[in-house]
This record gives structure tokens, C-alpha cells and sequence, in this order.
């Protein structure tokens, strides 16, 4: 999936719209659970370099919560990564490049929001 496929499918699945948080970073877009607020997804544009890909440029990324036994498998396979800035026990960051499977990239979307809506507030 790529950032507008996802932003798109997550207002239509959910009802919920991206919040901008940061006036300095105008692409980090926050995505919360309604009832109780807690983030499920944050998208980010990030240095190639800084996710430990190599070569240069920005790669757009969704960071979403997770079961730690499922991040252990997934950060195996093309298109998944270490959570980046997020506890990388419960958290994976996802390449927004095609690169991941889009029904997969969905379905975990779907977990992040309801291990998120049975949180605790």
C-alpha cells in the first residue's frame, strides 16, 4: 500500500482522519482511536539511512502496533521493519512502497486498532 491508499482506507474501515501534530514535520500524521485516544498508526516520511535501509532519500513508513510474537516473524519478511522511535516490542514499522502485502498491511492495521481499543485509558 502506498501512503494515500492507506490514509483513504483507514478514514473508510474506521471513520478516523490523520492528525497533524507537529507544524515542523507536516507529513508525520497520527491516527487515533476515537473513543479512548490512544494512537494506532503514526505515518512518517524518513532518511532511508535512518531506517537502516541505505542509499538516500525519504521512505514514507506506517508504525502500528502489534502482538511481539507476530513483530518476530514479520520483521523477517520485505516490506517490515523494527518499530522506529516506538517500543519495538509492540510496535513495526511498515514500508509504504508496495513492498508489503496490501490485504496483510490491512489486516494489521485492523489488529494495531483493536489491541488499541481494548487499552485500558
Amino acid at each position: 500500500m502506498k501512503r494515500q491508499e492507506v490514509i483513504d482506507y483507514i478514514d473508510e474501515e474506521f471513520g478516523v482522519c490523520p492528525e497533524q501534530l507537529w507544524a515542523s514535520f507536516p507529513n508525520y500524521l497520527v491516527f487515533r482511536n476515537a473513543k479512548n485516544k490512544k494512537w494506532f498508526g503514526i505515518m512518517m516520511d524518513i532518511e532511508s539511512e535512518k531506517l537502516g535501509l541505505g542509499g538516500s532519500g525519504k521512505k514514507d513508513i506506517l508504525v502500528i502496533k502489534s502482538d511481539p510474537i507476530l513483530i518476530g516473524s514479520l520483521i523477517h519478511n520485505k516490506g517490515y521493519l523494527p518499530a522506529y522511535h516506538m517500543s519495538k516490542k509492540n510496535w513495526v514499522t511498515v514500508l509504504l512502497d508496495g513492498s508489503a502485502p496490501d490485504e496483510q498491511v490491512k489486516d494489521l492495521i485492523h489488529l494495531s486498532y483493536e489491541i488499541i481499543e481494548k487499552a485500558k485509558r
